[in-house]
């Protein structure tokens, strides 16, 4: 989903319009406080984000976006109509991912919007971790086994992440109740080893590489 604002009706409908021919979810905003508050519930892949605008300028809402941790990480494309290298120094200071300088092409809207999703998803890509069969995405939150998502429960997804972050480490059962429970967790480490057995069981043929370490703990590789 795109979303762009623009206090000019014409143009936000040009953008929204031209977004959905080329198979594309779009939907347009008047203003910075609209987007703002419809980012507290909803999250796009990307904005596109006019710098002059009434009440809150362009700039002041990229401000606010980078700012908050839930939508710091929104690609972000402005638009200005000036032009001059000070606008888009100070967009891209600020975070911007790119620029569109007034009045551009819808097809290069496109081709820029493109572009920017292409750069996020090899940034999302390179923080995934994966060992065997088993992909990790700590951003996401999602794991795949042999390209089927798996389900985990939370306390299962962070010691998986645990062990993958650090291949042939060895952990103690008390060092992963510390770890993933809270240095303060009072629980017998027999919980430890119900969370492996479940997890190992999810992994399927891929949970051989968490392996124990008999009279230690636990390790992955």
């Amino acid at each position: 989903m795109i979303w762009c604002v623009d206090d000019d009706g014409t143009i936000r409908d040009i953008e929204v319009y031209t977004l959905t021919r080329t198979g594309m979810e779009a939907r347009g905003f008047a203003d910075g406080e609209a987007l703002l508050s419809a980012l507290k519930t909803e999250k796009p892949d990307l904005i596109v984000l006019d710098v002059m605008m009434p009440g809150k300028d362009g700039i002041e809402v990229l401000k606010e976006i980078r700012a908050n941790r839930h939508t710091k990480d929104i690609p972000v494309i402005m638009a200005t109509a000036k032009g001059t290298e000070m606008d888009k120094i100070t967009g891209l200071d600020m975070g911007a991912d790119d620029y569109l300088v007034k009045p551009f092409g819808v097809m290069e809207m496109v081709s820029r919007i493109k572009a920017v999703l292409r750069r996020c998803e090899k940034a999302v890509d390179a923080k995934r971790i994966s060992m065997g069969g088993i992909v990790l995405s700590p951003t996401e939150r999602t794991v795949t086994v042999n390209g089927e998502k798996t389900a985990l429960t939370y306390k299962e997804f962070e010691i998986l992440k645990l062990f993958m972050e650090n291949p042939g480490i060895v952990f103690t059962r008390d060092k992963l109740l510390s770890y993933v429970w809270g240095v303060d967790y009072l629980g017998e480490s027999r919980t430890v080893d119900m969370h492996i057995k479940t997890l190992r069981k999810k992994l399927g043929p891929e949970g051989s590489h968490i392996q124990t370490v008999i009279g230690v703990g636990y390790k992955m590789e």
